[in-house]
Parts: C-alpha cells; sequence; structure tokens
C-alpha cells in the first residue's frame, strides 16, 4: 500500500473519537435548561452511570424500568476481552511486518559502502534525504510496536483485574449505551494507537498470504525469528518513548494500588454497603484509578511521539470521559457520606 493510501484510517477514528467527545463536553458546559442542557446532562449522566451511581430503587416497578435498559457492572469484563482481541491482533501484524521489512533499524556500517559506491557523482543530498525519509520510516513502525506492546499490558492487567481484583455486586448495573460505548473504546483505541502504519502492515501481510496461496508451502522461505532483531530496535527507540513507558509505569502502579484498595472495600461479594475509600491517591481525589488511568494514556501518547492525531483525539476523549464519570462520582460520595472529606477533588487535585 503507498503511504497515501494509509491515512484514509485516521479521519475516520478522529471523527469517531470527536462524536464520542462532543456530547460529553456539552453537558458539561452551563447550557441554560430552555436550550436542552438540564436534559442533555441528565442523559449523559444516566447513559455514563454504573455501580453504585445507577443502584434500582426500592419501587418495584421504577427497579424494572431503570433495569430494562442496563446490564450487569459484571460485563466489564467484555470490554478488556475485546481490548486485548484486538490489541494482541494489531500487534501480531504490526510486529510481523516491522521484523519482515523494517530490520535492521539502523544501517550496518558496510552499507553505507555499498550504496555509496552505486551513488558516486550522484546528488549526495538527495540521497541523504532518501536515507533520512526511510530511517524515519522505520522508526514509526517500531514506535507503533512500542506503544502497542503498552496497550497490551494494560488490557491484559485489566482483565487479570477485573476477575480477581473486583467484586461487583449481584445489583450492580451499567447503562446500555455505555456498555456500547465500552465496545466501542476497547475496539478504537488499539487502532488508534496503529492507525500510523496498520494500512501498509495489512497490504504487507496480504500479499504474503497471496504469495502463500501463488506459490504453496514447499516454495515460500521458512520464517525464523532472531530473537536479538526483533529486540533491537526496540531498545534503540527515542527518549520520548522511554519517557513515555516510566509514565505509563507510575500511572500503572498507582492504578494497581487503587483497584485493590476498591476491591478490598467489600469483603462480603453479596453486600451492597460502600465504605469511604482511603490510601494511595485517594487522599486526593475521589477517583485516583481515573486519574492514574489519565496517567497510563499520557505515556502512550508521549511514548507514540505526539505526532499521530488520532492518538490525541484519543487522549482527549480519555480524559472527557473520565472526567464527566468522575464528577458524577465525586457528586454521589457527597451525597452518600456526611462525614466525606471536603477537601478531596473529583479527579485532578487543585483543578476539577
Amino acid at each position: 500500500m503507498e503511504k497515501g493510501d494509509g491515512p484514509a484510517l485516521q479521519p475516520l477514528l478522529c471523527l469517531a473519537w470527536l462524536a464520542a467527545t462532543l456530547p460529553i463536553l456539552a453537558a458539561a458546559l452551563p447550557i441554560p435548561a430552555a436550550a436542552g442542557g438540564r436534559l442533555l446532562h441528565s442523559l449523559l449522566s444516566a447513559f455514563s452511570s454504573r455501580g453504585k451511581t445507577v443502584r434500582p430503587s426500592s419501587s418495584s416497578s421504577s427497579s424494572s424500568s431503570k433495569a430494562k435498559f442496563t446490564v450487569p457492572q459484571k460485563y466489564f469484563l467484555h470490554f478488556y476481552v475485546v481490548g486485548v482481541a484486538v490489541t494482541t491482533s494489531l500487534l501480531l501484524a504490526i510486529c510481523f511486518y516491522a521484523y519482515m521489512k523494517m530490520t535492521p533499524l539502523l544501517p550496518e556500517p558496510s552499507s553505507y559502502s555499498t550504496i555509496a559506491s552505486h551513488l558516486i557523482g550522484s546528488n549526495s543530498f538527495s540521497f541523504g534525504s532518501v536515507l533520512s525519509r526511510t530511517m524515519e520510516h522505520k522508526y514509526r513502525v517500531w514506535r507503533t510496536v512500542f506503544v502497542l506492546l503498552l496497550m497490551e499490558i494494560q488490557v491484559l492487567r485489566r482483565l487479570y483485574e477485573t476477575e480477581n481484583v473486583f467484586h461487583y455486586s449481584p445489583s450492580a448495573r451499567m447503562h446500555i449505551v455505555g456498555y456500547l460505548t465500552g465496545l466501542f473504546y476497547y475496539t478504537a483505541a488499539p487502532l488508534s494507537l496503529a492507525s500510523s502504519c496498520l494500512p501498509e502492515a495489512i497490504d504487507f501481510i496480504r500479499g504474503q498470504i497471496v504469495e502463500f496461496i501463488v506459490k504453496g508451502r514447499a516454495r515460500m522461505p521458512d520464517l525464523v525469528i532472531d530473537s536479538p532483531s526483533l529486540l533491537k530496535p526496540l531498545l534503540k527507540l527515542g527518549w520520548c518513548q522511554w519517557i513515555g513507558a516510566i509514565v505509563f509505569i507510575w500511572g500503572s502502579l498507582h492504578q494497581i494500588r487503587c483497584h485493590a484498595i476498591l476491591g478490598s472495600l467489600r469483603e462480603n461479594k453479596d453486600s451492597d454497603e460502600y465504605v469511604i475509600p482511603c490510601g494511595d491517591w485517594f487522599s486526593r481525589v475521589s477517583c485516583p484509578h481515573y486519574l492514574a488511568e489519565l496517567v497510563i494514556y499520557l505515556g502512550m501518547l508521549i511514548a507514540s511521539g505526539g505526532s499521530d492525531i488520532s492518538v490525541w483525539f484519543l487522549f482527549i476523549f480519555v480524559i472527557t470521559n473520565l472526567s464527566f464519570a468522575a464528577v458524577q462520582t465525586h457528586r454521589w460520595y457527597l451525597q452518600k457520606f456526611e462525614d466525606y472529606p471536603r477537601s478531596r477533588y473529583a479527579i485532578i487535585p487543585f483543578v476539577l
């Protein structure tokens, strides 16, 4: 696939993130009730509600009405199953493409002399420009592999936590719109991280499949995976990738702690009782697991180099979506507990 064909995926993803983000931003703005502001906020609050913020009322008629458009909160597991499936597929596809077409990342010293011997008397500036573009392209592909590895770690960990850390109450529900949004998110997020080179990777794999069909297995070269050749390009990436990885690990460690705190609050899995969580970032904000999620995706954004517009749109959606949900949760805590610490913010200390 030609390079010019690749960006077609990115505008579609950007439009999808924009369509998902704008209603949340609109609901957060002080739009007058006469202009539909209150209705929009109520709808978004209902769609995003889950767990403690969407519990059915004691009235049987009201309870059945609320439960009609909800699913069990334990269906969160589906998000991470989808996330693992999509991320793993993309990671394998782009890693295969990078290994087969983008290795080595840096030309061997002997390659320079060989190329130069064929270009004596030619325009050396043009040669340098072509070489620079080639190197930039290789870095972009291996950078995508690196970021997808971070995403793979994230979704695998969340899958484990959903099964082994969280104990969802039998009555905990979430709105069907929120459920569908989660499925969309864990499909579109890995696609956004891979969008800069996914079309060319798919085209390469398609060509390999066609060649296999035409030539047959006996006439195809054996695929030999050389571990050093696979790891070297990742180790030679730039400082942005390693700073992004450090930020990612920092956010992940705090999210692990916060999830462990939340998971330990309900010793009895069948109980609906809630207590005020304390420890780690809970001393500062009501939703530190959301704050940690922002840090995690900030790390991915830094590791991506910040050059892919679809990753920026993904990050903006993460900020708006989690901020809106955190404000709802913060209000619930304040209404539920008279002794709730008033010094806590919703998600970002001293800001929100």
